[in-house]
């Protein structure tokens, strides 16, 4: 299992440059965890690729539906003094911690390509390059959304 920031569930769902590392990254680990607030900071993604033109109102709530899926029971809440305490000892935002909290607090990487997430916690942030270029795939896992 590994945290998996927002951005790179997008990158997962939404074609773009970094979608076929971030295929890569769910073979080798489909386990991926979020807590709560990945929903908002997914639909802020979209709403903006709709303002953009580059997603229509049907497809992003499709492609809404499909990471729900993908996230299903495996979205967690976050106490709160964790997260200040994280971000009271880092430059990050209370979003980004919470992310690094719940890493710390199941004890698997955060695959991110946050750099000031990356800076700042080490010991358990993964670029999603160095993820991905680490050990074999895991057998048998298939991408249960597709990718379009």
């Amino acid at each position: 299992m590994i945290v998996a920031d927002t951005n790179l569930i997008a990158y997962l769902l939404i074609s773009g440059e970094r979608t076929e590392q971030a295929e890569r990254a769910y073979r080798r680990d489909p386990g991926w965890a979020a807590p709560l607030l990945w929903r908002s900071e997914f639909r802020n993604i979209l709403s903006t690729y709709m303002r953009r033109g580059l997603l229509s109102l049907d497809r992003s709530a499709q492609l809404a539906e499909e990471a729900e899926l993908l996230m299903n029971q495996r979205e967690f809440e976050i106490r709160t003094r964790e997260v200040l305490s994280l971000a009271s000892a880092s430059r990050c935002s209370a979003y980004d911690c919470e992310f690094v909290a719940l890493a710390q607090h199941l004890g698997v990487p955060l695959v991110t390509c946050d750099g000031a997430i990356l800076s700042a916690f080490p010991a358990i942030a993964h670029s999603l390059e160095a993820f991905v270029r680490t050990g074999p795939s895991a057998k048998g896992s298939e991408l249960i959304v597709p990718n379009s």
